[in-house]
C-alpha cells in the first residue's frame, strides 16, 4: 500500500491552517487526505476550524458547515478528513454535521479523548475512528528544561504503546492510531497492522523522516508541508 499524504490543517506552512486557502494548497499539493480540527465556540454551540481557543480568537474562523460546505466541491472529489476534535463535549453535533453534508464514509474522526471516541463509536458504529497520542496540549520537546523528562516518557510510551494500541483496535474502540513520530517504532507498525488497524503518524515536516516512516510501513504521514510529497 502506498502511503497516505495527509495535509496538517491543510498546508498550514503554505497558508495559514484551517482556511480555504490551506485546504486549496493541499489539494494543489496532491493529498489524500485533509486533516482539520474542530472546535466549539466558547459560550456557543458553534463549531469551528480551530486549533485551540487564542486561534479562534486571533482571527474569524470558519465555522466547521462552512468548511464541510466547501470541501464537498467536486476538486475535492476523493480527498478524505481526518477530523480533529480538539476537547470533548460536542461529538453529536460534529456527526449530525457529516451526515447531513452526507461525508461520514470518507471520514476519519481523531481526537486525544477517549470519552469522545467511546461517544462517536456508540453514535455511528461505522465511523472511522482515530485515537490520537500522546495526549498533549504543547511539545514539552520545545522546552530546554523539559527535554530530559520528555524523553523519559517517551521511551517508555514507545515501549508500552504497541501492545495498547493493538487492544484498542481489536476491541474497536479506534481504527487508527494517531501517533506523534518520536513514539513510532517497528514494533508499533507491527502491531498496529496485525491488529487490522491503521497507523497515521504527526507531524512531520522533514523529507528524511518521512522517508523513514514510509519504509518502515506506516499508513500515512501528516504534514504541515505536503509539497514534500512529490519527493519521495
Amino acid at each position: 500500500m502506498n502511503l497516505l499524504r495527509v495535509g496538517h490543517k491543510g498546508a498550514d506552512l503554505i497558508a495559514p491552517g484551517n482556511t480555504y486557502a490551506s485546504f486549496d494548497a493541499a489539494l494543489t499539493a496532491g493529498v489524500d487526505m485533509i486533516e482539520f480540527d474542530v472546535l466549539r465556540e466558547r459560550d456557543s454551540d458553534r463549531l469551528l476550524l480551530a486549533h485551540d481557543y487564542e486561534d479562534a480568537e486571533s482571527r474569524t474562523p470558519v465555522t466547521f458547515e462552512e468548511g464541510l460546505a466547501y470541501l464537498i466541491d467536486e476538486r475535492f472529489e476523493g480527498i478524505g478528513f481526518d477530523v480533529d476534535l480538539k476537547l470533548p463535549g460536542y461529538e453529536g453535533p460534529v456527526l449530525d454535521a457529516l451526515r447531513a453534508f452526507g461525508v461520514v464514509d470518507r471520514t476519519l474522526i481523531s481526537t486525544q479523548h477517549v470519552s469522545s471516541l467511546a461517544a462517536i463509536r456508540a453514535a455511528e458504529r461505522d465511523v472511522r475512528l482515530g485515537w490520537t497520542v500522546p495526549r498533549l496540549s504543547r511539545d514539552p520537546f520545545r522546552s530546554r528544561a523539559l527535554q530530559p523528562a520528555a524523553h523519559a516518557v517517551a521511551w517508555a510510551a514507545r515501549g508500552a504503546l504497541p501492545a495498547r494500541a493493538a487492544t484498542a483496535i481489536r476491541e474497536r474502540r479506534c481504527d487508527a492510531l494517531m501517533a506523534h513520530w518520536r513514539l513510532v517504532s517497528a514494533r508499533l507498525v507491527e502491531a498496529v497492522k496485525r491488529a487490522g488497524g491503521e497507523l497515521y503518524v504527526w507531524t512531520v515536516d522533514d523529507l528524511a523522516t518521512v522517508r523513514a516512516l514510509e519504509a518502515l510501513g506506516v499508513t500515512g504521514v501528516i504534514t504541515n508541508d505536503p509539497r514534500l510529497f512529490t519527493q519521495l
